[in-house]
């Protein structure tokens, strides 16, 4: 399983597990501070591609007011690894923090990976010289819903105390904290304003723990701008508990409010509406008139347009979002749906012929509408990496470096390694790491590369199928369309056999404990544990049975189903509507982010899958087909495994 790996690095086996074994000594001591045996253990790994991290960990231990050589020696490296960049930021942040700035001047200019603290020390930096324009550039940071490092603070405060950042721009950037329920940043603002409109911080908290009751106890009339505004935030938080809650406690004070701040609402209620799949949504937008509607108010007014088939507003919806919106390949997609059913033709293919350029989901659906064939444009492959190409990539000592850190389980690391070592790669060499990835089982990190190619490309990188002698047994008992497992196996865990959500799902088909620990009862197995989730034959027996069980729950649907899969059986029907509905559609409108995404992705998955596996293959738009409307039958309740 691991002969390239160990031809890669010619070490004996023995060798690499004393490599492994001395870097997790080392990881150790830099943990708990034990310089003496780091400085020992380090100079096991001296020669070795994991020495870049060893230094870094000794340079640590050692920071100084000065740059020591051994410290100019690390930063002088270039091209080499992450972790040297990982480092210059944080010897910049030291220096910016200690006002060392001719330093800071020296090293910011190579600094590849930049954040807010970094951009606000040089902004510190820049003020000495040219103030107006550093304060200008601050102001830039300042409306975001997130507290923002000390190093700005400075910055902000000169910038209000010249007028550059202004009591309307405060204003601003306190609603886009409790837009985002940020109330711990909202408080801090209230200091910053004018005495006059001041008012109790409590409140923020009151509203957002419990916005009925904050509601229905508070005084209104006549209240400044601040209370109103928490007010407007504590209607924000109901409608996403009850829209109809919110607008029935709306009704009872919307005369204390400014013509501005009741159309404000009524754009929040309409977005609120919109992923609650009430069918008013579209009537409260309507409500909100010209006021400014942001990027994920316009989406949802949208996707409410698409449940209602309101073509027009769907048109109108898109044509009002940025350019920069416009762009993302699904408002193409349904802009592009729109036109055709206003009778506008010429205007949708023209959209829908630059969109089936690209593979993926909206892609798909595109050539589709065009008339093409399913999986057409994925061809065979372009590019065959030689023996050469392929010895030329394993000797990078970053792909050296990132396959050693996989083998360790450090797969955080190993990423971040492998997307420095490819950042610059053209296509031939992103199908050549893909091809020395798959040859290692690092199918995630050869997905990556293979992903990213441009003109040259290999599907059968970029949808691997792994383990499928081993995947058959379960497929065939369990009666699964082996396209459909394979397209959710590759979103769940992109193959990569100990992969761990931070939910807890675990695995190759990432499984949640309870669902495993269920599962195994059904199916009778003895002695399950949770530490057998990892095993290969385990999970893909529990992952396959659960992907029947709600397979089963929804005839057989693979959109339902695989919605059901990732955010549970209830929250599936649910999202039903009132009115058979297009497949596309209901996937569109998932309220859930996440879910959305990977229902998308899933179903995309499976076409390619199924071309690659030579099987007949319906279209996409087939396949997502007409989503029954909720009733009786369809609304059972099931226990949600999940």
């Amino acid at each position: 399983m691991r002969l390239v790996l160990f031809l890669l690095l010619a070490l004996p086996v023995c060798a690499l597990a004393d490599q492994e074994s001395d870097f997790r000594i080392a990881r150790e001591a830099l943990r708990v501070g034990n310089a003496s045996r780091l400085d020992k253990v380090a100079e096991s790994l001296r020669e070795t591609p994991l020495e870049p991290y060893v230094t870094y960990y000794q340079l640590r231990m050692h920071w100084g007011v000065k740059a020591t050589p051994a410290i100019k020696a690390f930063l002088a490296r270039t091209d080499e690894s992450p972790v040297v960049d990982q480092f210059r930021g944080e010897w910049l942040k030291y220096l910016g923090e200690r006002e060392s700035w001719d330093e800071f001047a020296e090293e910011y200019p190579h600094l590849v990976n930049t954040d807010n603290e970094l951009t606000c020390y040089a902004l510190q930096l820049r003020q000495q010289s040219d103030a107006v324009g550093a304060l200008a550039e601050a102001r830039k940071l300042w409306f975001n819903s997130e507290e923002m490092p000390d190093s700005c603070t400075p910055l902000f405060i000169e910038a209000i105390k010249q007028g550059i950042i202004s009591e309307t721009d405060i204003w601003q950037r306190m609603r886009l904290a409790l837009e985002s329920n940020n109330t711990s940043l909202a408080r801090e603002l209230i200091k910053k304003l004018p005495k006059a409109e001041v008012f109790p911080a409590a409140e923020l908290s009151v509203a957002a723990r419990n916005p009925r009751h904050y509601l229905e106890k508070t005084k209104f009339e006549n209240a400044g701008m601040g209370r109103r505004m928490v007010a407007l935030f504590a209607l924000q938080r109901l409608a996403r508990q009850s829209p109809q809650i919110a607008y029935t406690r709306w009704e009872h004070m919307a005369n204390y409010f400014s013509e501005d701040e009741q159309r404000y609402f009524f754009g929040w209620q309409g977005y609120a509406g919109a992923q609650a799949h009430d069918e008013r949504a579209l009537l409260w937008y309507s409500v909100a008139g010209d006021a400014a509607l942001n990027p994920k108010q316009l989406a949802w007014r949208t996707r409410a347009a698409l449940r209602a088939n309101n073509w027009h507003e769907v048109w109108e919806s898109i044509s009002a979002m940025s350019p920069q919106q416009q762009s993302e390949g699904v408002w193409r997609y349904w802009k592009g749906r729109a036109l055709m059913a206003l009778g506008r033709p010429v205007e949708a293919e023209a959209l829908f012929t630059d969109l089936s350029r690209e593979y993926n989901f909206y892609g798909q659906l595109a050539s589709e509408e065009l008339g093409g064939a399913p999986g057409a444009g994925m061809g065979s492959v372009h590019y065959q990496p030689s023996d050469t190409e392929i010895e030329t990539i394993q000797a990078m000592p970053a792909i050296q470096r990132t396959l050693l850190l996989y083998r360790m389980d450090m797969r955080t690391e190993a990423a971040k390694e492998w997307a420095w070592a490819t950042r610059n790669f053209s296509d031939r060499q992103l199908l050549v790491a893909a091809e020395v990835a798959r040859r290692n089982e690092m199918y995630d990190r050869s997905i990556n590369a293979a992903d990213r190619t441009v003109q040259l490309h290999d599907f059968n990188l970029r949808y691997p199928a792994p383990y499928r002698e081993s995947m058959q047994e379960n497929l065939h008992k369990h009666g699964l369309e082996e396209a459909w497992v394979y397209g959710l196996m590759r979103q769940e865990s992109r193959f990569a056999t100990k992969a761990k959500s931070d939910a807890g799902a675990a695995g190759l088909m990432q499984i949640m404990p309870d669902t495993a620990r269920w599962v195994a009862r059904q199916i009778g197995m003895k002695g399950y544990r949770k530490g057998l989730i990892h095993q290969l034959d385990v999970n893909i027996q529990l992952g396959t049975y659960y992907m029947k069980t709600v397979s089963h729950q929804f005839d057989d649907n693979p959109v339902l189903a695989s919605a059901a899969y990732n955010a549970g059986p209830t929250r599936a029907r649910q999202w039903r509507g009132t009115q058979p509905m297009e497949g596309a559609i209901y996937v569109e409108t998932i309220p859930f982010d996440e879910t959305r995404d990977y229902v998308k992705k899933v179903m995309s998955n499976t076409m390619y899958y199924s071309k690659l596996f030579g099987q007949t293959s319906q279209s996409l738009k087939q396949r997502l087909g007409t989503i029954e409307a909720q009733n009786a039958k369809n609304q059972k309740s099931y226990r949600d495994e999940r």
